[in-house]
């Protein structure tokens, strides 16, 4: 396996950063890669995996972590969450928020811990995600800076 890149997705990135999310059977409803919100993994020519952060103040939403089956178990996904939480936090975002069907056990390694979905910060009900994107079964966490 090559060296693994993280940097901040292009705009020729979308359509790799899509199929990855839909291969991974993420949502892509509200997928922006305006205002480097979001960073992606590459390895040579190919885009291995991805993540994102939507701001509503300083207050933002972790999504779309997705690592593709020939990047995992080389921390991959580590690296690109802690990017994200790095650049956050210089960001001067406070509070971090999420929702997940499948990764619930994997985020408290990064300080995230389940909270009600009733009391997450209200702003966050602008997003396609907390609107319906993910289903109600979706668990939500919380991390403050």
């Amino acid at each position: 396996m090559s060296a693994i890149e993280v940097g901040v997705a292009l705009d020729d990135d979308l359509n790799d950063v899509l199929a990855l999310l839909e291969g991974e059977s993420l949502p892509i409803a509200g997928v922006s890669l305006s205002d480097d919100a979001f960073l992606i993994a590459r390895e040579s020519d190919d885009i291995v995996g991805c993540i994102g952060l939507e701001r509503y103040g300083d207050v933002g939403l972790l999504r779309s972590l997705a690592v593709k089956g020939t990047a995992r178990s080389h921390g991959t996904g580590r690296r690109l969450v802690e990017a994200l939480l790095e650049r956050a936090r210089q960001d001067g975002v406070r509070e971090i928020y999420l929702l997940t069907t499948t990764a619930d056990r994997y985020f408290p390694r990064f300080g995230f811990e389940i909270i009600d979905k009733a009391d997450a910060d209200p702003r966050l009900s602008a997003s396609e995600e907390f609107r319906g994107a993910c289903p109600d079964s979706a668990v939500c966490m919380r991390r403050r800076a």
